[in-house]
């Protein structure tokens, strides 16, 4: 079954992109029979001075378990996808706006945008020396659809019909159906490429910048320089440690002591002060959101009024100010943020409206019925507070709600999804389409209200083999107007992410442990 942490943050942020996503590689043929997808995300500002090479550099990461792992297909958390960038490469390596570049293929190319033929990089070797192979590629994909694996991305594997090797550097994809987006899909970290074979996963055998020197699941990892790498002008530090420090205070405490030269998930509350102590926050606006799911197949969210009025409920700017401290742009109960290409600015904004929610309430008798309580958890980011809030507007015009809270530990597993009205929270993913297919189809996986329309599925459909831009473009804005409207999930703001540094490290603008 896919982890509902599965492409988090890929290429949005310092930590989240693994310290190390590789560049776009200009040399590099890219024919992708289209405008590939993306979610414009903003960066920070120009570099100051040239990097100096060499050094040893430490990262802290917030989460980190006994079930860390180095296999690309088992990895779920944040921390495992920054182990997993930093030690493989994949066939498509996704920009800071999640727009896709060549990575180890040097080309792909598609006429029908069904069969996929892909032409690898000559001279890439494994930490082990062994040459990058076609066989490699095969073997790393397939193993995907193994249901046994239980790999993050086996939904998305099965989309593959065959996989076969062309010679010793081609590979031919063919999909069940067309889809232009696919080489979006071949840039998450899941999709990392091994040696052909490989079983076991103590130490990580890639062709990424880094070799794994040591590997302590749930305490820390230590990255050396790979010499070579097939990057040409190689990586800047001969040394990184990323280790994990699940504490909020110890985190920030670490960065602050000087301990640690960078952590990611730097609290709001906390960036004042860190700036005054001379150290730098990266601010990067995401497609990241926490929001509340209201199942349209059970209780009170068969009735479309009941989930129009709790939409109305959320005072979005209360959240904006008093949950994410401003560091968060409004959300439109549709997935794509405002920066996104592709974002349907049209839609009327559901704004707070606590009369017209008592109304429609009142209209269908929910104001005297007992309902489901709302499930929240710390491990969706600001959903206890948005719960409360909720909670308070609620009882202004006579609705009871009642919150339970979660505990973090196992949220995901056992109680996510699982009741009428939950959080959930829902990180940015690699493409438009990969965003509808994941969440919002009648098949999907991770559908949190359990919307179905046929309607939408046929239109998801059409915008995979529409070449034409302006016609996509024009199909993803009915399906988010039809989310909007349609679907049980309300989505009051997308979250900024904040890294810190320390100001040894210099500017980021551009930041990467590769030169």
């Amino acid at each position: 079954m896919l982890n509902r942490r599965n492409m988090m943050k890929q290429g949005t942020c310092l930590l989240a992109s693994g310290f190390c996503a590789v560049q776009p590689w200009s040399g590099a043929a890219w024919a992708a029979g289209g405008n590939a997808d993306g979610a414009g995300l903003a960066g920070a500002g120009p570099h100051n001075a040239q990097p100096r090479t060499g050094g040893h550099v430490r990262a802290a990461s917030t989460s980190g378990s006994l079930s860390d792992t180095l296999d690309p297909a088992r990895q779920s958390m944040a921390t495992d996808y920054m182990r997993g960038n930093m030690f493989y490469d994949g066939l498509v390596a996704l920009d800071e706006t999640l727009t896709p570049h060549p990575a180890l293929a040097l080309s792909i190319d598609s006429t029908d945008f069904k069969t996929w033929h892909i032409q690898l990089r000559r001279g890439v070797c494994f930490h082990d020396g062994a040459p990058l192979t076609s066989a490699d590629v095969v073997y790393s994909i397939l193993r995907h659809k193994a249901p046994e694996l239980g790999s993050q991305v086996h939904y998305l594997a099965m989309a593959m019909r065959t996989v076969k090797a062309d010679g010793p550097l081609g590979v031919v994809i063919e999909l069940d159906a067309p889809n232009i987006a696919f080489p979006s899909v071949l840039g998450l970290t899941n999709f990392a490429i091994i040696r052909e074979g490989t079983t076991q996963f103590h130490k990580a055998n890639g062709t990424g910048p880094f070799t794994c020197a040591v590997f302590q699941p749930g305490i820390r990892s230590v990255a050396l320089r790979n010499p070579n790498f097939w990057k040409s002008d190689g990586v800047w530090v001969d040394s990184l440690e990323l280790i994990s420090i699940s504490d909020d205070m110890a985190r920030h405490n670490a960065l602050l002591s000087g301990d640690v030269d960078i952590i990611a998930s730097v609290a709001p509350r906390l960036v004042a002060l860190i700036r005054k102590r001379n150290i730098s926050v990266l601010e990067s606006p995401t497609g990241t959101y926490t929001n509340l799911a209201i199942r349209q197949d059970v209780g009170p969210g068969q009735n479309p009024d009941f989930v129009q009025a709790m939409k109305l409920l959320f005072n979005r700017e209360q959240m904006r100010s008093s949950i994410y401290l401003g560091f968060c742009r409004t959300g439109n109960d549709q997935p794509l943020p405002p920066e996104h290409r592709d974002c349907n600015t049209t839609l009327p904004q559901t704004r707070f409206d606590p009369d017209k929610a008592r109304f429609l309430l009142k209209k269908n008798g929910f104001l005297n019925q007992s309902l489901p309580p709302l499930i929240c958890s710390p491990a969706a980011n600001g959903s206890v507070e948005m719960a409360v809030l909720l909670q308070n507007a609620a009882q202004n015009i006579g609705l009871k709600l009642d919150v339970r809270r979660m505990p973090a530990d196992g949220y995901w597993s056992q109680s996510w999804m699982r009741f009428p009205m939950g959080f959930g929270n829902v990180n940015p993913r690699a493409s438009a389409d990969m965003t509808f297919a994941l969440s919002f189809t009648s098949t999907a996986p991770w559908n949190e209200s359990h919307w179905r329309d046929p309607q939408f599925d046929q239109l998801l459909a059409l915008s995979r083999q529409e070449p034409d831009s302006a016609k996509r473009h024009a199909l993803y804005n009915d399906m988010q107007a039809m989310i909007h409207t349609g679907s049980g999930v309300c989505i009051p703001s997308f979250i900024t992410s904040l890294d810190g540094f320390h100001p040894r490290i210099g500017s980021v603008a551009q930041f990467s442990l590769l030169a």
